[in-house]
């Protein structure tokens, strides 16, 4: 038995597990606290878990039980109250009925079974349905245990969705690869995805997006991945970000660049659509289908080849040069241009003059306002990485001592 018990109260997760303990002794829990990570996806449906639970006492457990069982598909939602009656163990917990009309409640091993009985049918009824059989697909691709909720974006090989783990019991993003076929010589985008899968497994740190499985049938693979739910620094970057967040933002992906490349890893396509913003703060890094790992030796792109996003390459990488962590530093040299600005530093009509003008043309200048930020954006975005900061720490630092010249609102000091 698998129960969600939605509460942040540390007294009162107590009082749960103490009393699952003699109910439902070989249940598993798993805690949701509102507090720290906020009222439950309206796209969410529970459906790993055998019933959720809330707290009956107050009105606001009430009104969640009542907005949770509208949700069609729902797992079955069971409010707990004490027992008040002569012969009932101290602190005991009843369940309300599933209409939370019988004041009389249930005892709780009864209305556990009674919804794990519940939820077992449903859920046996739903996976042998057309309808659950055209959830779980993610467009050719039919992925068992998973449903879809939307598709969130994609690439020339790749399709990114938003999924439900029946597994996990969670949310998850579900990043789905097409095929092998098609695409430039010597680009195989089936062993790039498999790359960023081992890759991913490997670094073990909150800067880096968490991969938990990989799967892979005939004609697809697919990778399951923790759902961030606030989305890329792109989506945040059209809102407009003002100087002192700008810089606070660099500083955090120039801190993940140090952890990627301190386990010998060049990421190669450092933008804004592949940096995703942590919920409790900071930035994880997703996409390394086109890294390099040096630790290994790997490396999936041949000599003289450009793959990547011209308007963030640096100019060795966009002339197929050897590269080295200070390319991903020029590439966050962009970044922090543009959030600072609001626009790029180089723009053309079609990549290649792009990709030139990251070689020949000058380094731009900021505005005055954020003049005094001008020698920074300079150890960026240095024409030869000799130029540019050592490494990221160093670019990490400079930027913490930038972050003194500039107010967290306002203009520069």
């Amino acid at each position: 038995m698998r129960l969600l018990l939605i509460e942040g109260d540390a007294q009162r997760c107590e009082q749960v597990r103490r009393q699952l303990a003699q109910s439902a002794p070989r249940a598993q829990l798993v805690q949701h606290d509102p507090g720290l990570r906020g009222a439950l996806s309206p796209e969410f449906l529970a459906q790993g878990f055998d019933a959720v639970l809330l707290d009956g006492h107050n009105a606001v457990g009430s009104a969640w039980a009542s907005e949770l069982r509208a949700r069609r598909g729902f797992a079955p939602v069971l409010l707990l109250c004490g027992t008040d009656g002569a012969g009932t163990p101290p602190g005991a917990l009843r369940a309300l009925a599933a209409d939370d009309a019988d004041p009389r409640g249930e005892v709780l091993a009864d209305a556990l079974h009674q919804a794990q009985q519940r939820q077992r049918q449903a859920r046996a009824l739903w996976h042998s349905s057309s309808a659950g059989r055209d959830a779980q697909r993610f467009g050719d691709a039919f992925i068992r245990g998973f449903r879809c909720i939307r598709r969130l974006g994609g690439g020339a090989t790749t399709d990114l969705y938003l999924a439900e783990s029946e597994r996990a019991g969670e949310l998850v993003a579900l990043k789905v690869a097409r095929d092998r076929q098609g695409g430039q010589p010597g680009f195989d985008p089936f062993r790039r995805f498999l790359q960023e899968y081992e890759i991913a497994r490997r670094i073990a740190t909150r800067a880096v997006v968490r991969c938990e499985t990989l799967g892979v049938s005939d004609e697809h693979a697919w990778l399951v991945m923790e759902y961030l739910p606030r989305g890329d620094l792109r989506r945040h970057m059209r809102r407009g970000i003002g100087p002192h967040a700008a810089l606070q933002m660099a500083q955090a992906v120039a801190g993940a660049l140090a952890e990627l490349h301190a386990a010998g890893i060049l990421h190669r396509d450092v933008k804004p659509g592949n940096i995703m913003l942590r919920e409790q703060g900071g930035v994880a890094l997703i996409d390394f289908g086109l890294s390099k790992d040096v630790a290994l030796e790997q490396d999936l792109t041949d000599f003289g080849q450009i793959f990547g996003t011209p308007h963030y390459m640096s100019p060795e990488q966009g002339h197929g040069e050897p590269i080295d962590a200070r390319s991903d530093l020029y590439s966050l040299g962009v970044i922090l241009f543009e959030m600072l600005t609001g626009a790029k530093p180089y723009r053309a009509d079609n990549p290649m003059a792009i990709v030139w003008q990251h070689r020949k043309q000058p380094i731009p200048q900021l505005p005055p306002p954020f003049a005094a930020l001008q020698p920074l954006l300079q150890g960026l975005l240095a024409k030869q990485p000799d130029g540019r900061f050592a490494s990221a720490r160093a670019a990490q630092q400079a930027l913490q001592d930038a972050l003194a010249l500039v107010p967290a609102r306002g203009a520069l000091s």
